[in-house]
């Protein structure tokens, strides 16, 4: 069964002793290693609960990231010393609880406005939102009300340069209920807020659960999209020949078609050495 982020900081919660991680002046992107350069390429720290932030940042930026992220704002300064970003930065929302329901607007719009201002200070590109559960909810009434309620806070990300990024979950294994768990749904509300302040993280491991069709979705939708996840289907685990989907043509196709945001690993690391799990996967990304 796959885990889910709360769980996997549950289960794994604890410091693992990586030694010494030498000065941030040695460890910068003057050291990384030499790509393709067509892949942006970005991790998401909570799959890696046994790592601070520094000891992933150290370690990350060895083997070629440019980025860790879901990061909240004390973390975001602590990456930055290392030569990377945070592509995207945690938002106020919850998953269940989103922009879905009128009566979060109340405290979603404020504190959503505080978090832009906070990104464009230290020079973060993203911050996450989600839809929402259903919780009996017609979908039509869903959107609409993630129209009223995202429209709040568009003109603060407009004037500040920073894109609200609405995730593609699935809702068959992982978050039972969630709203935005089709990429048509998705689109839909992009298209009715007609900014480009307003995108969509598009999960490979999510959608191909909900949909497949992974690489026609991604041609056909891309100006609609500004961030990727991947991870492992069945699992959510290493991106490697275990699985079902293949990312090199993933990737070709997201670089062929110009994109050039960020593809952030979000996989659960099950060999014994995560960190080699995640030069792996950058090396399958590196087309």
């Amino acid at each position: 069964m796959a885990l889910t982020r709360r769980q996997a900081l549950r289960t794994l919660a604890g410091a693992a002793a990586l030694g010494s991680i030498g000065a941030p002046r040695v460890l910068t992107s003057r050291n990384r290693p030499q790509f393709k350069g067509r892949i942006k390429h970005s991790v998401c720290k909570w799959c890696y609960p046994n790592l601070s932030v520094e000891e992933l940042a150290a370690a990350g930026v060895k083997m070629g990231l440019q980025s860790i992220e879901l990061l909240d704002p004390p973390d975001w300064p602590i990456v930055k010393k290392y030569g990377l970003t945070c592509a995207m930065g945690n938002g106020p929302s919850r998953i269940p609880d989103g922009f879905n329901r009128r009566e979060n607007h109340e405290w979603l719009i404020p504190q959503f406005k505080k978090r832009i201002e906070e990104a464009a200070e230290a020079g973060i590109p993203n911050i996450i939102c989600f839809s929402g559960n259903r919780n009996g909810m017609d979908d039509e009434e869903g959107l609409e009300n993630c129209v009223i309620g995202l429209k709040e806070i568009l003109p603060t990300a407009e004037k500040y340069g920073v894109t609200i990024c609405m995730e593609l979950l699935n809702s068959k294994i992982d978050h039972p209920d969630y709203m935005c768990d089709h990429t048509a749904w998705g689109v839909r509300l992009v298209k009715r807020l007609g900014s480009e302040r307003f995108k969509l993280l598009y999960d490979i491991y999510h959608m191909q659960i909900m949909e497949g069709d992974i690489i026609r979705t991604i041609r056909e939708n891309i100006e609609y999209i500004a961030h990727f996840h991947t991870a492992g289907v069945p699992g959510r685990h290493e991106i490697d020949d275990s699985q079902e989907l293949y990312y090199p043509a993933i990737m070709r196709a997201i670089a062929d078609a110009g994109f050039d945001g960020f593809v952030a690993q979000e996989f659960i690391p099950t060999a014994d050495d995560p960190l080699e799990s995640l030069r792996r996967a950058i090396a399958i990304c590196d087309v």
